[in-house]
């Protein structure tokens, strides 16, 4: 929709704009990345493109995160990982998103996992 469509904002040039706080925020962009960093998120994502694709067909939904900030598991699935990834990669950091919705523990694994799982099908096929 074309702003001058919309109707005048009513705390246009306030001082006191609740909205300005937000806005600032909005406006903050982190560090740069160093090129260390964006070699590990570009391995990481390459690996997470792996993981989905062996694990996505029996049934895991994505891979679960111990939080170090409030202890508690975060559950992110395949698409939200990559996304969070990809955002951190383009903008320095990653912006809040909705949790996954009543998730069922049992539906996803550990990144540890993920590489173990990974490691034991390479070795295998390797065998024949």
């Amino acid at each position: 929709m074309p702003h001058d469509v919309l109707p005048p904002d009513p705390f246009a040039d306030d001082p006191d704009d609740p909205a300005k706080e937000i806005a600032e925020l909005d406006e903050q962009s982190g560090e740069p990345i160093s090129e260390e960093e964006r070699t590990e998120l570009l391995s990481d994502l390459a690996d997470l493109a792996v993981y989905q694709a062996l694990l996505e067909p029996r049934g895991v939904r994505g891979i679960v995160v111990d939080c170090g900030e409030c202890d508690l598991p975060h559950y992110h699935d395949w698409h939200l990982l990559r996304a969070s990834l990809e955002q951190l990669l383009a903008d320095g950091r990653m912006r809040p998103h909705e949790p996954a919705f009543d998730p069922d523990p049992a539906d996803y694994v550990t990144w540890d996992y993920c590489r173990g799982f990974a490691d034991g099908i390479t070795t295998t096929e390797s065998a024949y």
